[in-house]
């Protein structure tokens, strides 16, 4: 049973459904820690550390009665153990709060810990890590074993991986009570805007919006060729945008599209990596980026409005590749269009819910008048609230509200652990000097080279990203991988959109591809077939990101005519992609004409006359082919039958 009990602990833990007293337990708990955010966000003055430590120690509370220790060992309700966990975490924020003027004022190593500093600042960490853990995954803990192994015997290496030897009680100094370490960038967003986000999604969610954004999407793309795949990129763009979480939006619009999409004629690998390159995308769609917009805002203190505008190129030309995907691939297999009376009609669905954008532009006003992220996220629940009575059957009372805050507060877990350990990842390097040695590392490793730096780069934002939410992924490298592309010579904004994007992708790509293992266990389907057929869906979502490096027209950087030019050919190159992935333009391609719209494709979207002219060019010549062949076929079958009837 101890040799179980072990192996476990490499494994994440399970999520339990609580019922009768322990559930009302997490409830309490789960609404006290939205109530705390609240308060905090739109009338509290608290110091930033006592801020987060009360949300870590809410968060704390709520995992260890909600999460398992493992899959195969943990029993329905929560044990002796984890309420023990939960006992010291809630003790742990108390004593932050008791202390918090001495805490924050105090110099970090300089000033000596009490034996009291000492056993809270290792509960919030021992405590942090399993929470992780059990959330998670192993994945993370390895980073962080990594990390503090490096800082406490670093010192022992040779070259420019060597640093001075730090004590353990300083490094635990760094890890629990400075801005290095557990309450460092990570946790500050998420105890931050992140939460109150996604606490706005689950708001709009519980007053129906997700079903009218699907209705919108069925209305304006079901009577197409392949209309149902079509509109689970629609449905999943727009939740997407909202949620933030590529996983909980494949469980949640999946379980609809592709059901749907199987049955209309499309293979069951196919229509999940289309929920999943989807659903994984809304994190990159303009306005509310799934809460990237802010991060990138948070971190490099360049506006929202910039980075929102800089984000609208990207955004439209990898849907319209998906989009373009799903309709070639409709074409090749010569799917029925759906019947229209299965079809809602735009006007009458627009009617019934056209009040659920108004919070939508409530967020981007506020936003927009320089309100932060935070205090605008609560505007934003407000008009939620207001224009669920517009409707009888989605008004939202006091219990409709209480169980959203609920709701909100437990899909904040995840992200909230996955970000208290990247901060002690952060504090690692940050307490080694590693974090200065980085930029010059990466560009030894590569020479100095662009190109090979990009490469190295999305290596890293995709090992880090797997199966982390997108929150944590970016900042953790944001922190070690954007100095040295902005060292380089690549713009500040440029730099973190690449990094944004691929922390996002790594959501879809195997070996531990979340949202793609999510689809296909609703598709029923091999888990790594999904995967890599993602991958093949979203590939746009990975050529993008180099592409406006080197071309800041596509982040719309640039005179009126060059952006123009740009999203021109960046759209033709999109199409033609498509084409050339699927084997379809006008008619079935040969291998040959396969190979040349890929290519074309490429041409076109990376920048440059020459480039351009020679993937049209291409595509012309593929035209030219098709139209041949459209001719010569009937020719070819008249004389056939001629020989035939003669015989």
């Amino acid at each position: 049973m101890k040799i179980n009990r072990v192996a476990s602990w490499f494994k994440e833990g399970n999520k339990r459904d609580l019922s009768g007293n322990h559930s009302k337990v997490v409830a309490v708990a789960a609404f006290s820690l939205s109530l705390f955010q609240i308060w905090s966000v739109v009338w509290g003055k608290l110091d930033p550390i006592n801020q987060m430590a009360v949300h870590v120690s809410f968060i704390l509370v709520v995992t260890f009665l909600l999460y398992g220790y493992s899959k195969k060992l943990s029993s329905h309700v929560p044990s002796i153990i984890d309420y023990f966990f939960t006992i010291l975490a809630f003790g742990a924020g108390i004593y932050f709060t008791l202390h918090a003027e001495r805490i924050a004022t105090r110099i970090p190593i300089l000033d000596s810990l009490t034996y009291l500093d000492i056993f809270f600042g290792l509960v919030f960490v021992l405590l942090s890590i399993e929470a992780a853990r059990r959330t998670i995954g192993f994945p993370i803990i390895m980073i962080i074993i990594v990390g503090v192994s490096y800082a406490l015997w670093g010192h022992l290496l040779h070259g420019q991986w060597n640093h001075r030897e730090l004590l353990p009680i300083e490094f635990l100094d760094e890890l629990a009570y400075s801005y290095n370490g557990l309450w460092g960038s990570p946790i500050a967003v998420a105890a931050s805007f992140v939460f109150m986000f996604l606490l706005f999604g689950v708001f709009l969610q519980k007053v129906g919006a997700g079903e009218f954004f699907f209705k919108l999407s069925t209305a304006l793309a079901g009577r197409s060729k392949g209309g149902a795949a079509k509109v689970a990129v629609l449905a999943s763009a727009f939740f997407g945008s909202i949620s933030g979480s590529p996983t909980a939006n494949v469980v949640t619009t999946g379980a609809f599209t592709i059901p749907v999409s199987k049955k209309t004629g499309y293979k069951s690998s196919f229509a999940a990596a289309v929920e999943a390159a989807a659903s994984t995308g809304g994190s990159i769609l303009p306005p509310i980026m799934g809460s990237s917009a802010f991060l990138m805002a948070a971190v490099t203190e360049l506006s929202y409005g910039a980075i929102v505008i800089a984000a609208i190129i990207p955004g439209i030309l990898y849907y319209l590749s998906l989009l373009t995907l799903v309709h070639f691939e409709a074409l090749r297999l010569d799917l029925p269009r759906a019947a229209k009376e299965d079809i809602p009609r735009l006007k009458e669905v627009w009617k019934e819910g056209w009040y659920y954008v108004i919070p939508i532009f409530v967020l981007i006003f506020f936003l927009m008048q320089g309100y932060s992220a935070s205090r605008t996220g609560f505007y934003g629940i407000l008009s939620i609230i207001v224009v669920s009575w517009f409707r009888k059957n989605t008004r939202m009372g006091i219990r409709e509200i209480v169980d959203a805050m609920v709701a909100g507060a437990k899909s904040s877990i995840p992200i909230t652990t996955a970000c208290a350990a990247a901060g002690l990842v952060i504090a690692s390097i940050m307490s080694t000097g590693l974090g200065g040695k980085l930029t010059s590392i990466v560009l030894s490793f590569t020479e100095g080279m662009l190109i090979p730096t990009l490469l190295l780069v999305m290596l890293i934002c995709i090992i880090l990203g797997m199966g982390m939410p997108v929150a944590a992924a970016y900042i953790l490298t944001a922190m070690l991988a954007a100095p040295a592309l902005i060292e380089l010579g690549v713009s500040v904004l440029a730099a973190h959109m690449f990094i944004v994007y691929f922390s996002i992708f790594s959501a879809i790509t195997p070996p531990v591809a979340v949202a793609a293992f999510a689809a296909a266990g609703i598709a029923d389907v091999n888990l790594n077939r999904v995967g890599f057929e993602a991958i093949r869906l979203g590939l746009v979502g990975f050529i993008v990101p180099f592409m406006f490096v080197f071309e800041p027209a596509l982040l719309m950087n640039g005179s009126f005519d060059q952006i123009l030019l740009s999203f021109f050919t960046s759209v033709i190159g999109v199409i033609v992609l498509a084409a050339g992935l699927i084997g379809w333009l006008r008619t079935r391609t040969s291998i040959f004409e396969r190979i040349l719209l890929i290519g074309s494709g490429m041409m076109s979207l990376y920048p440059g006359m020459l480039s351009d002219g020679v993937g049209v060019a291409g595509v012309l010549l593929v035209l030219f082919l098709q139209k041949r062949s459209i001719i010569w076929i009937p020719r070819m079958s008249r004389r056939v039958s001629q020989k035939m009837s003669h015989k």
